[in-house]
């Protein structure tokens, strides 16, 4: 089968498209066919060596790529309950030298990784919810906020921003999204309460529209202090990146937010796509075997929805 593997560090060049063996499932396990995964920031600082000088990824001679799967079942192994050959399946691979990675035509993970996908939804939107859904789904766990509080969200239009925000909305809660100015129509669609525009004063700009600060913060465009500044006293910050997570003034609870395959709330999360209550962005779709472009263009930036990979 073939799979995207990089044997050094680098630019988009870098990525090899390998003919590799079916990786056969064990104990607890499934194998997927794989229709469709996302080409997400990790997978950039992966390739790029980011995620191997932070220390993250031991040396591999071998580095596999891609977290999110949407795709079928076509093997299952001893032990397992919940799936069975065929069935439509989204998961989650969260390890790192776990080869191959979900950029593959088959990818093996435990069933707890995996939720039934969402009914009526195309492979390439399927495959946008695991990561950047799990993660907004877990921040604003830690965020921990009761109906009515306010929420600030940082990088709002992008694809875990976009989720947080309409995630958000189910819960009640009051949201500031920051974004580009052109993208203040696109996050009043996905539930923003009020918008500010990206500014350098982005403190003062945020307490113009809640004067004694915001409740909680989740940043996904890791902005960290600037969008500190926004926080009351004692409020909870959630950020992306550990590097880039503020000190904790102001007697501020500052978290950081690592996603881990969790199967019950891709499930949930799979139930609220099929209910059309999460809005799954596709800006473009690739084949497998043009990696290189799809990391060029998710390096460019300006997407308004997930770069996907089709085997």
């Amino acid at each position: 089968m073939h799979a995207i593997a990089v044997s050094e560090f680098g630019g988009p060049e870098v990525l090899e498209l390998r003919d590799v063996p079916i990786p056969e499932p064990g104990p607890g396990q499934l194998r997927v066919r794989v229709r469709a995964s996302t080409v997400a920031k990790i997978d950039i600082s992966t390739r790029n060596g980011a995620i191997s000088r932070a220390g993250l990824l031991a040396p591999h001679q071998d580095v596999g790529l891609g977290w999110d799967v949407a795709g079928t079942v076509d093997a299952v192994g001893t032990g397992v309950r919940r799936f069975t050959v065929g069935d439509e399946v989204i998961g989650l691979r969260d390890l790192l030298f776990a080869f191959p990675g979900a950029h593959a035509e088959q990818v093996v993970l435990h069933e707890g990784a995996l939720a039934r996908a969402p009914r009526g939804t195309p492979y390439e939107q399927a495959a946008t919810i695991p990561l950047a859904g799990l993660t907004a789904d877990r921040a604003l766990a830690l965020a921990d906020l009761q109906p009515g509080q306010t929420l600030l969200v940082t990088g709002a239009a992008g694809g875990v921003g976009g989720f947080v925000l309409e995630l958000a909305r189910l819960r009640n809660l009051r949201t500031i999204a920051v974004a580009s100015p052109t993208d203040e129509a696109l996050v009043g669609q996905l539930g923003a309460t009020d918008f500010v525009a990206r500014t350098d004063a982005l403190g003062q700009a945020v307490r113009n529209v809640a004067p004694g600060g915001v409740d909680a913060v989740v940043d996904t465009a890791v902005l960290g202090i600037a969008a500190h500044e926004a926080l009351r006293g004692g409020g909870t910050f959630v950020a992306l990146v550990a590097p880039f997570a503020p000190p904790p003034i102001r007697g501020t609870n500052v978290v950081v937010q690592e996603v881990y395959a969790d199967g019950g709330r891709l499930a949930e999360l799979s139930a609220l796509a099929e209910a059309r209550r999460l809005t799954l962005r596709v800006a473009q779709t690739i084949p497998l075997a043009e990696a290189a472009k799809a990391h060029q263009l998710a390096e460019s930036g300006g997407q308004r929805g997930r770069i996907v990979l089709q085997t």
